[in-house]
């Protein structure tokens, strides 16, 4: 049987903690083969208050985190009984799992992330962005969040930028 992508309805802004909570029980009561992710999806957004801008991130659904789950009673029952969870989202106390259409369109289908082969001081072009066409050096890589920390030089002097793997090509 698959595990599929279902939706939980919970408290407002209760999400991270139901999160938590989740896989703390999935942890403990040995139920990784039956749930296999807790997910929130949030967003980056640019707030500008008082003329300085900032990187912000903010729920895409409030109220809802979704579990990529094989549903049985043991852990539909587990998922029910979370604090902060108030359902399932479907008719009844049945849930139902979302689409790959819908998974696609809320952005948690499992990336297939091309392996980086990248390393600190690797020769890098930037091949796309403002810095599109600039060598740099690689200083630090966060493989998790997909992002390379370059020194590029401007103006003649060396000046560290982050980019997306998929904006750099190693030389």
């Amino acid at each position: 049987m698959d595990a599929r992508w279902y939706v939980v309805h919970t408290y407002s802004g209760h999400e991270n903690k139901v999160k938590a909570n989740l896989e703390k029980m999935v942890e403990n009561r040995g139920m990784r083969d039956d749930i296999f992710e807790v997910a929130v999806p949030t967003e980056e957004y640019m707030d500008s208050k008082g003329g300085k801008k900032k990187l912000k991130e903010r729920k895409l659904f409030p109220g809802y985190v979704l579990v990529k789950m094989i549903i049985n009673d043991e852990s539909w029952y587990l998922v029910r009984n979370t604090r902060g969870v108030t359902g399932f989202v479907g008719p009844g106390s049945k849930p139902v799992p979302l689409t790959d259409i819908e998974v696609k369109a809320l952005g948690v289908q499992e990336a297939i992330l091309p392996t980086m082969d990248l390393n600190v001081n690797d020769v890098v072009k930037v091949c796309s962005g403002p810095f599109e066409n600039f060598m740099g050096n690689v200083d630090s890589l966060n493989v998790e969040k997909r992002k390379v920390k370059v020194f590029v030089s401007m103006f003649g002097r060396e000046t560290l930028v982050e980019l997306d793997f998929d904006q750099v090509e190693k030389l």
